[in-house]
């Protein structure tokens, strides 16, 4: 085939908005104006995974290596046997990369982060309008109506509230870079179709390289690149095969490396609820669905991922168990879901020569989803927004075609403008909840109730920043609506470790100290080793122990609650301390002597507890040894003896 010119002048007397450079800077500027409300963002949800708490980002360039040789999560767990908690591992060490130079230019900085997602996305906004008139085109022409008909296709697609996961977050870059490595390829292999320059296939080889190396649900395009081709270049099998060499040459290297980072387990099942949604209580013990429950648990939640594109007005960042039921295949809603992907294949087939945008559109959709819909392999997880920035270029295409070919220009234009409108509004919206975590979990957990991770992220949220405040009913307020959600999180995952322990602190920020106690003691049952609660028992037995004694004067239940402290954590000093004053109130001088000198160890240069020491020994009758401790407290301080009252 000989080189062309693929593109021609464009007539001036074309209105402002069928003319290309008019409609890039318009995809551009859009997607920029609708995130821009992102820019004084903090970091969120798992951008601590990836960058700030994560030990190989935070090393700047230097960490490098750490992220090319370990999976990703490695450099935040930073310990052996928990890198793999999610399903299969994840390799995607570009946006990782990109994140440590960052951090080496600009140090702990989330705005850079926003910025370059915005830019990214804008760009990607660019090459996708340009991509399409090359993949659409039939010849050397472009016409005004495929100009308007790609536009349409790119602004919704830009607009599209359901991005907002990908961009607001800064760890939603692997979305974008993916979607970006691979369009970019398609443009490329477009490229060399048409100028057979061998360049454009080295391009394409190393843009997807890139898009698997960021995430890698990339390897779609193997199969969406000779779809193109089939419906819109009518190539032979031959031909499409040696084009989609430099996508399958991509995909071996990268499956070389992860296979040697990360190994060949694409699909082990975790038996822990928040990694694995195909999980049910069975008395005290986890078992799987049924075969029936997790199909019809999964045709379900691919018919919500159509609801959210179609209306995508409530939104949430996490989908986690019971935000979906568990679903039976005589279910209304997995009827209804496998009845409208029955139909959705079925245009697909009939409209492959009538209409092939429309086939296009909805084969694409379904074939980018298919990877994280758990039918391919699971994923640990039932459902994600992020998991449409992909497949909801299909859905974009499909109602542009309908626009632009199926309905008058100029009601089409109108649809648009109030389509774009209501689209943008809704994105600008939702960025504000992306401000920061408490923001996040504190205004979907509202959306979804019945996610046990989102109810036990916004119920740590509430408790965190509660325990912060002096008391006051704020203070009161929050901690008990975090109670309520992490209550409602174990109600829901029985086992669920860190809702217990963070429920235990919200009642001890709270005052609430016997609930908080039995919480632990229940979670340590269920995990003996769990490292956070038994850290934690100790100092809520103890400032238990003080409240008893001096909040409610039951020297019994104190002593009890002081003893349990000492015997998990014999070497904390105001335990010591404490246990001795509960022993000489009880006549026990002895007893009170052994802690006030464990505390004297411990802190030599305090008088006071010298003071203790001395009033100890005076009381058990030693009257020398009384004197000798009181003169060290006065050797500290003079004023010890009218300062602290022995005691």
């Amino acid at each position: 085939m000989s080189k062309v010119k693929h593109t021609q002048p464009e007539p001036t007397s074309n209105p402002l908005y069928l003319r290309e450079k008019w409609q890039l800077l318009a995809i551009f500027l859009l997607g920029f104006a609708i995130y821009a409300n992102t820019l004084t963002h903090d970091y969120t949800q798992d951008d601590a995974i990836v960058i700030y708490d994560n030990m190989f980002t935070t090393e700047g360039i230097s960490g490098i290596p750490g992220i090319l040789t370990n999976d990703t999560f490695y450099g935040f767990f930073k310990e052996e046997g928990k890198k793999n908690l999610v399903t299969g591992g994840r390799y995607r060490p570009i946006t990782q990369i990109m994140f440590a130079v960052e951090w080496q230019l600009f140090g702990k900085a989330p705005w850079v982060g926003h910025l370059i997602n915005i830019l990214l996305y804008c760009l990607l906004g660019v090459v996708l309008y340009k991509l399409l008139l090359l993949m659409f085109s039939e010849g050397h022409k472009i016409s005004d109506n495929l100009r308007w008909f790609v536009f349409i296709i790119c602004v919704i697609y830009i607009a599209h509230p359901v991005h907002t996961e990908a961009v607001a977050n800064i760890k939603g870059r692997d979305e974008i870079l993916t979607m970006l490595g691979a369009i970019v390829a398609m443009y490329a292999s477009f490229k060399y179709y048409y100028s057979k320059n061998i360049k454009w296939q080295i391009f394409a080889a190393a843009s997807f390289f890139v898009a698997l190396m960021s995430k890698e649900n990339a390897i779609t395009f193997l199969a969406v690149v000779p779809l193109a081709y089939m419906l819109f270049k009518k190539e032979t099998l031959g031909k499409i095969l040696k084009l989609l060499a430099p996508f399958a040459l991509s995909s071996l290297l990268f499956l070389v490396i992860r296979f040697a980072i990360l190994g060949a387990d694409f699909g082990s099942q975790s038996m822990e609820l928040m990694n694995n949604p195909f999980l049910k209580i069975d008395g005290n013990q986890w078992i799987a669905f049924s075969g029936g429950e997790k199909w019809a648990t999964i045709i379900t939640t691919l018919g919500m991922y159509i609801g959210l594109l179609a209306f995508p007005y409530s939104l949430c960042h996490d989908y986690y168990p019971r935000a979906i039921e568990v679903m039976q295949i005589g279910d209304l809603p997995a009827i209804l879901s496998m009845l409208l992907y029955l139909v959705m294949a079925g245009l697909a087939f009939f409209l492959y020569k009538k209409d092939k945008y429309i086939s296009f559109g909805i084969m694409f959709f379904i074939i980018t989803l298919s990877i994280v819909s758990n039918i391919v392999f699971p994923i640990g997880t039932l459902m994600s927004e992020r998991f449409l920035f992909m497949p909801s270029l299909g859905f974009a295409i499909i109602v542009g075609r309908l626009l632009s070919h199926y309905v008058n220009k100029k009601l089409a234009l109108g649809l648009v403008g109030i389509i774009i409108l209501a689209y943008s509004i809704r994105t600008i919206t939702r960025n504000m909840v992306w401000k920061n975590d408490f923001t996040l979990f504190t205004t979907d957990v509202k959306n979804q109730p019945n996610s046990a991770k989102l109810l036990n992220a916004a119920g740590g949220a509430l408790s965190t920043e509660g325990g912060k405040l002096k008391d006051s009913p704020e203070k009161t307020k929050m901690l008990k609506q975090s109670i309520i959600y992490l209550q409602r999180a174990i109600e829901i995952h029985p086992t669920y470790q860190n809702a217990h322990l963070l429920l235990a602190n919200a009642n001890y920020y709270l005052g609430n100290y016997d609930p908080a106690v039995a919480t632990l003691d229940k979670v340590l049952k269920l995990y003996p080793n769990y490292e956070a609660a038994l850290t934690n028992l100790p100092i809520i037995l103890r400032d238990a122990g003080r409240h008893y004694g001096e909040k409610e004067n039951n020297l019994k239940k104190s002593e009890q609650a002081l003893k349990r402290s000492y015997d998990l954590s014999p070497g904390d000093l105001e335990t010591n301390r404490l246990l001795g004053i509960i022993s000489g109130m009880q006549n026990q001088h002895e007893r009170a002597i052994f802690y006030f000198e464990k505390v004297a160890k411990m802190a030599p240069n305090s008088a006071a507890n010298y003071v203790n020491l001395g009033t100890a020994y005076q009381n058990a009758g030693d009257k020398e040894k009384a004197l000798e401790y009181y003169n060290k407290a006065v050797e500290i301080d003079p004023k010890a003896l009218n300062q602290f009252s022995p005691k």
